[in-house]
């Protein structure tokens, strides 16, 4: 019997708790006792925790968010604090390590478990989607089909008063949930961060529809898409625990562009936050699931330094200093496919 820890890091998303539910279930049938960690690697440098049992993880699965809480805690970031990680993993007396993150969480993880300061097992969690060595992050499903309903609801709106509607969504460095949205909801432009704005192109494509007689268009920008010139639109110029800008804007600055360079009358609606909440989808539920049950697998058989990975349709593991190393982008075909459906 183990005694295990668990904790989220970073932004919240649907599918947290279906992966906490799988972790108690798992755990506790194989013999081992399951702490919860709340709000992140914060909860390790306060020593915030609580036993997980029946009650907890009952009622979970439906349910976006995290019962564990969350933050943006980097323990390497202010002195003093890896000192507490390190002394309170000893005072919890924790055999072992769950981290369910993204790329910042998992990125300490990896440190973590390379120093030799913990027995770390990863879970991949972003609806951003852009974590290597995984087909898909869970989340990110239902990120899309949030976003993709919210670009069927603005097609309406903008065919009633002849506009270009265009649509931010999240995704920071990455433009998947720009792609996979844009492209189920039938975006007439899909602009991502892997490849820079051109505005002559983007309104060459725009009045090309019109001249066809089409009197509206959408389209669709990632936050951290950069115009052609090099420029990224940020919010802030502040950065997190983890050295990030924080992003937004973008969708504002391409209207104005647009408007003035065609005429036509553009509005902008920003999805944000929306994005990450709510009910998860089955995939996701079931996604978060498997990879509950395989970081469980992993701890018993004390494979430790890895991430729960989906390949295919199989789970994984992979080593976790692999899958933090570089941001999965959007590769060039995949993003010509959408290109047939542009103008």
């Amino acid at each position: 019997m183990a005694r295990v820890g668990i904790l989220t890091g970073g932004g919240d998303c649907p599918g947290l708790n279906p992966v906490i539910r799988a972790v108690f279930r798992k755990g506790f049938q194989d013999g081992h006792e399951i702490i919860g960690i709340r709000n992140g690697w914060k909860g390790l440098i306060e020593k915030d925790t609580f036993k997980l049992d029946f009650s907890a993880v009952s009622g979970i699965l439906h349910k976006g968010g995290t019962i564990l809480g969350t933050s943006r805690t980097n323990p390497y970031k202010k002195e003093g604090d890896l000192q507490k990680v390190k002394d309170n993993l000893k005072a919890l007396k924790l055999d072992a390590l769950i981290a369910v993150g993204g790329e910042d969480t998992l990125g300490v993880a990896s440190k973590l478990s390379k120093e030799g300061i913990a027995n770390i097992v990863g879970v991949p969690k972003t609806i951003d989607n852009d974590l290597s060595c995984t087909d898909y992050t869970f989340g990110f499903d239902t990120a899309i089909n949030t976003a993709m309903e919210c670009i069927d609801r603005l097609h309406s709106t903008a065919e009633s008063h002849h506009r270009i509607m265009v649509v931010e969504v999240m995704g920071r460095h990455a433009g998947w949930i720009a792609l996979e949205a844009g492209m189920a909801g039938g975006a007439d432009i899909i602009l991502i961060p892997e490849y820079p704005i051109d505005m002559e192109e983007v309104c060459s494509l725009l009045k090309k529809r019109h001249n066809r007689g089409k009197t509206f268009s959408i389209v669709v920008v990632a936050e951290g898409a950069k115009f052609k010139e090099g420029t990224m639109v940020t919010q802030e110029e502040k950065l997190d625990a983890f050295g990030h800008i924080r992003l937004g804007g973008i969708g504002e600055k391409l209207a104005k562009e647009i408007e003035e360079r065609t005429g036509y009358e553009t509005r902008v609606s920003v999805l944000g936050y929306i994005q990450r909440g709510g009910s998860p989808t089955a995939f996701d539920r079931i996604l978060g699931t498997r990879f509950g049950v395989k970081a469980i697998e992993l701890v018993s058989a004390k494979k430790f330094g890895k991430m729960v990975a989906l390949s295919g349709n199989k789970i994984v593991e992979v080593p976790l200093e692999e899958a933090v190393k570089e941001l999965k982008t959007v590769d060039q075909e995949f993003y010509q496919i959408a290109k047939v459906f542009f103008g």
